[in-house]
């Protein structure tokens, strides 16, 4: 396990600077695709005429689809955390823990709401799931927040976290789980939330709807709730549903 929480990067150099926090764009190489597909059909409707209209409409489609994807990146899910953190009531003390923390939009967010608590992320930096995504870079975000002396970050799989069990108030997550590519690996992540979270805590996961109905079959338990159109990654059908789950008190 790899914890970073400093002013500096791995290679001793100072961390990367920026004047407010900069989430980036989830799958990138998904969005770039989408919407170059879409300028390629409306292109091509230019040029042939006896395919003009199905190019158009196609190409107008996957350009729609990419739009709301990208405001669904850059403003929606922001927004929406936002709304969810505060509906979740928390007193300002808690530990808090983020799967697949990424550049930390959550982890940050609910940093924001804890002046006397503490928000840990965990993420293996993959910059397919993410674009730019590195501890350094959110250690920078925190940093640019004002809320660095409350977050830590570790490089650790989320199927085998390396904390102790009843060690969270809270474990949120944002579209993470969903990228561990077997039923077996996502269920042993979910598995490993609820272990590290304490007789009482709350389980806040938002991922694609037939995922988190399949997580709340597995632990059994938990209200399934969907975050609405600004949560679309293109449109219902890329809709993100929260699960919520309490562990029971032993």
């Amino acid at each position: 396990m790899s914890t970073t929480r400093m002013s500096k990067n791995r290679d001793d150099s100072p961390l990367p600077r920026v004047r407010w926090p900069r989430y980036g764009v989830d799958a990138p190489a998904f969005a770039a695709a989408l919407g170059a597909v879409g300028t390629a059909c409306c292109l091509a409707a230019g040029r042939w005429r006896l395919v003009r209209n199905p190019l158009a409409t196609a190409g107008a489609a996957l350009l729609a689809h990419t739009g709301i994807y990208l405001h669904t990146t850059l403003h929606g899910k922001l927004r929406i955390w936002r709304r969810e953190l505060d509906r979740a009531g928390l007193k300002g003390d808690e530990e808090l823990l983020d799967l697949g923390c990424g550049r930390g939009a959550v982890l940050i967010e609910a940093a924001r709401r804890l002046p006397t608590g503490h928000a840990v992320g965990v993420d293996l930096w993959s910059a397919t799931d993410q674009n730019g995504n590195r501890p350094e870079v959110t250690l920078a975000n925190a940093a640019a927040a004002g809320v660095a002396d409350r977050v830590d970050v570790h490089t650790a799989d989320m199927t085998a976290l390396p904390f102790a069990d009843d060690s969270f108030d809270v474990v949120t997550s944002a579209l993470a789980i969903h990228n561990i590519p077997s039923p077996e690996g996502r269920h042993r992540a979910v598995d490993e939330a609820m272990r590290v979270l304490r007789p009482g805590g709350r389980l806040l996961v938002a991922d694609f709807w037939p995922m988190a109905r399949q997580y709340a079959a597995h632990i059994g338990q938990g209200t399934l709730r969907g975050l609405g159109p600004g949560y679309w990654y293109g449109g219902p059908w890329l809709g993100v549903t929260l699960l919520h789950a309490v562990k029971q008190q032993l």
